[in-house]
């Protein structure tokens, strides 16, 4: 990174309130540019601010500037998809010292292998100590609680599932194991993306009638030993064991309420909210 960018960077970064930040997520440790820090950031950052798109779910807009992303992940204790969380998160981190850039992604989660997708998620490039890490704090109910190191088919531990990465043809897949069976993410290069990138794709995502993120609810947040994961009316429960419990919710309550519970989701207009789930038919059953 020339001098330029990273005097640009640490311009940028004064204008970012870090403390809210580590008061947002609980961490009072260290603010130095190691591995132990990002790994501590890392899981925390994704155990306390959830992944949801409840703004496009309700049609506002998904502002990525600085002080909608403040305002609305630290101060309105509200989450977002991924250029929100990683966007943040590389701000964070730039702010430390790290030396940090953006790449784009293919999901090919639930897809075929030779799937051709388009780069519609973001994740994060650190490079430290000589070596290149991955970051993602924003990737849904596989989000990583750690960063995983950019080397082919090592086998990597996090705090829940276990990952690896494996390149072929150019390119490069994130796999998780799931029930015994490695899975892909999604597939991206080294290709730097930038702010400008990040901002069209998620206008199209949030603002385009079939997109998943306008169509449906999605919520999800790690805590130490097990995940949440909300689709529409259905939550789901998934243990490090493997054991998974699911429950339909039924009435628009009780979906504000595990909104605000179960993943700390602050729904500020009830009624908005609910007039919204009542028209994309979350529930088979009469709304209360």
């Amino acid at each position: 990174m020339s001098q330029e960018m990273q005097t640009a960077h640490r311009s940028d970064a004064q204008e970012f309130d870090i403390d809210s930040y580590f008061a947002r997520i609980g961490y009072c440790g260290p603010r130095t540019a190691t591995l132990e820090t990002l790994k501590a950031l890392h899981f925390s950052h994704p155990c306390v601010i959830p992944f949801e798109n409840i703004s496009p779910f309700l049609g506002h807009p998904v502002g990525l500037d600085w002080p909608v992303l403040e305002a609305k992940l630290l101060h309105d204790r509200r989450g977002g998809y991924c250029f929100e969380h990683n966007l943040m998160f590389m701000k964070v981190l730039r702010e430390l010292g790290f030396n940090v850039s953006g790449l784009a992604a293919r999901v090919v989660w639930g897809q075929p292998d030779d799937a051709l997708t388009p780069r519609g998620h973001m994740l994060l490039r650190v490079e430290l100590g000589g070596r290149t890490w991955l970051a993602d704090v924003g990737f849904g109910g596989l989000t990583q609680t750690a960063p995983l190191l950019l080397e082919t088919d090592l086998i990597q531990s996090t705090p829940h599932e276990r990952f690896r990465v494996r390149h072929k043809g150019g390119y490069y897949d994130v796999q998780a194991e799931v029930l015994g069976e490695w899975r892909s993410l999604y597939r991206f290069d080294m290709s730097d993306h930038h702010d400008v990138d990040y901002a069209v794709t998620s206008y199209y995502l949030s603002t385009n009638p079939a997109s998943h993120f306008v169509t449906g609810l999605i919520a999800a947040r790690a805590q130490p030993g097990h995940r949440y994961a909300l689709s529409g009316n259905r939550l789901t429960l998934h243990s490090l064991d493997g054991a998974s419990r699911r429950h339909e919710i039924t009435t628009v309550g009780e979906l504000i309420d595990t909104l605000e519970t179960v993943f700390g989701i602050n729904i500020s207009d009830h009624a908005e909210f609910a007039a919204m789930a009542s028209r994309k038919v979350l529930f088979q059953n009469a709304l209360d």
